[in-house]
């Protein structure tokens, strides 16, 4: 028995099959394809005789599928679209010429992670302008991009369900201590407490979220400073006036004198990327997402996109 060779095998004849099985006969299935009954005839024929099988039976009824017909229907079907989603990715990237990309983030993330994303982004595409919006908490972030005034967003995960997302990494939080600290002070919540502290401002997110893990073990925090920027903290962190809980990416580059240590219980931030759900985006909205997804991928691996739906609350985030 000679092996069917697929590469044989013609779009022609599938888009043949799949009409006949839709209009249930040669002559309907003619007139729909645009089509001599005769050229839909030899398509089928052609066909039947590659794979060695009979996909149709003739007949005063019209057409009908014979068993390995209607399974080689299934698989024409599948082809045809997998051709048609080929076609409408491709015509989605020929809008690439100009266009824009609004994103709203926390400073860590526009800091560290997206100068390399847009680089890479502006040697594919450099006619194409990418704004970045600097947001102090997570909730403003999901409304800019819930009233279209950001395409895509940088937040905390788990988020509403309406957006799609999908997991970028995540951050542990560091406590960081002036130089030659014992890194045993930070060994309970109690002595913790007792330090001077220097932390971000109430309503800050990332203040919102360690103070509520620490509410977990029964202490409330009562920091010493309450500084906005990350790197004016670690300026004071290292004239020892205080050390500060803060995450590791906010950290970065990490002051070689400064003494790491770890919270008592551990605690992470998982930050994930957003679009609105069921929109039509622009095609330059799903290029930067392509090349942030490669960009990172080079670094870590990421998972699989997922959404997720509300987020939970601090004390369990």
């Amino acid at each position: 028995m000679a092996v069917v060779n697929p590469y044989r095998l013609k779009i022609s004849q599938f888009r043949a099959l799949v009409a006949i099985a839709d209009q249930g006969s040669f002559s309907e299935a003619a007139f729909h394809l645009g089509l001599s009954q005769s050229a839909v005839s030899h398509a089928i024929a052609t066909l039947e005789a590659e794979l060695g099988v009979v996909l149709l039976h003739r007949g005063r009824q019209g057409a009908v599928l014979t068993p390995v017909g209607k399974t080689v229907t299934t698989e024409a079907h599948r082809v045809l679209q997998a051709l048609n989603q080929v076609a409408t990715t491709a015509q989605q990237f020929r809008g690439l010429g100009r266009g824009q990309v609004r994103i709203a983030g926390f400073r860590s993330v526009a800091t560290h992670i997206l100068p390399a994303v847009i680089a890479g982004f502006r040697r594919q595409y450099p006619e194409i302008e990418v704004s970045i919006d600097e947001c102090d908490h997570f909730h403003n972030i999901e409304a800019a991009v819930q009233q279209g005034q950001a395409d895509i967003g940088f937040t905390y995960l788990p988020t509403g369900a309406k957006f799609d997302a999908w997991e970028l990494m995540r951050d542990r939080y560091l406590v960081l201590l002036p130089p030659g600290s014992d890194p045993n002070q930070a060994a309970t919540w109690e002595q913790l407490n007792a330090y001077p502290l220097i932390l971000a401002p109430v309503n800050d997110c990332c203040r919102d979220l360690i103070s509520a893990h620490a509410r977990r073990f029964g202490v409330d925090l009562r920091p010493a400073y309450e500084v906005r920027e990350d790197s004016t903290i670690l300026g004071m962190v290292r004239r020892d006036l205080g050390g500060t809980i803060m995450a590791q990416l906010a950290a970065e580059p990490l002051p070689s004198d400064l003494v790491v240590a770890e919270l008592p219980v551990p605690l992470e931030r998982i930050i994930g990327v957003i679009n609105l759900a069921d929109a039509l985006h622009p095609p330059p909205v799903y290029a930067f997402l392509e090349t942030l997804k490669q960009v990172m991928a080079a670094i870590a691996p990421l998972s699989q996109p997922v959404c997720h739906h509300g987020h939970p609350s601090l004390l369990s985030r």
